[in-house]
């Protein structure tokens, strides 16, 4: 090869370096799922050869430009998704949660275009996604529309409100519907003056 092939040459992988730089791929949901798990995995805290706790609070940083393109797509149904994704991925792995995972996002550099930043917290909730199959007395677990959930805490609290320790999405269902309250003998269920009441198999509680 001659000189001037050479300097046509790195002159194209200059021009071509370039704008690959300026027109960076745009962020794709599939990248933030990814970095999501890949935060989660990163920062396991390991307590015994059987109970390793993951992060539940992720927010995930982009720049200004993606996170255009993503409200354009709809950010509260990819948290949402991005939320199942995570659970499965902890379910999967067998990672305890010490309460609900949640996912926010923030506009961070321009330079960040194309990426994924995420800071991860572990904040314990009177709930937690259920990632094992066993209950014990101690955490028992429950079953809400499909979704298990690790009762933490002595007191839980069911309704539609955003104040509910578990959401439950029914016009038939009050802000705060139900309590649940663990006790030696087992977990008790109270109505907390809904407005279409509790019924077991039936029979008004």
């Amino acid at each position: 090869m001659g000189f001037l092939d050479r300097f046509e040459s790195a002159v194209e992988k200059g021009v071509q370096g370039a704008f690959s730089r300026i027109f960076r791929s745009a962020l794709k949901p599939v990248d933030v799922t990814s970095a999501v798990r890949r935060a989660m995995e990163d920062h396991v805290q390991e307590y015994s050869r059987d109970r390793a706790v993951a992060p539940n609070h992720y927010t995930v940083r982009v720049a200004p430009s993606d996170m255009k393109n993503l409200q354009e797509m709809g950010l509260d149904i990819l948290s949402s998704e991005v939320e199942k994704s995570a659970r499965d991925h902890a379910e999967e792995n067998n990672f305890a949660l010490v309460g609900p995972i949640s996912v926010n996002f923030e506009a961070g550099e321009e330079e960040l275009t194309g990426q994924v930043e995420v800071q991860v917290e572990t904040e314990r909730g009177a709930v937690a996604p259920a990632t094992s199959q066993v209950a014990s007395e101690s955490n028992p677990i429950i079953d809400v529309e499909g979704e298990r959930w690790l009762l933490t805490e002595p007191v839980t609290i069911l309704g539609r409100g955003a104040d509910a320790d578990i959401t439950i999405n029914d016009s038939g269902v009050s802000r705060r519907h139900l309590e649940l309250r663990k006790t030696p003998d087992g977990v008790i269920a109270s109505d907390l003056g809904s407005t279409n009441g509790l019924y077991v198999e039936g029979h008004k509680v």
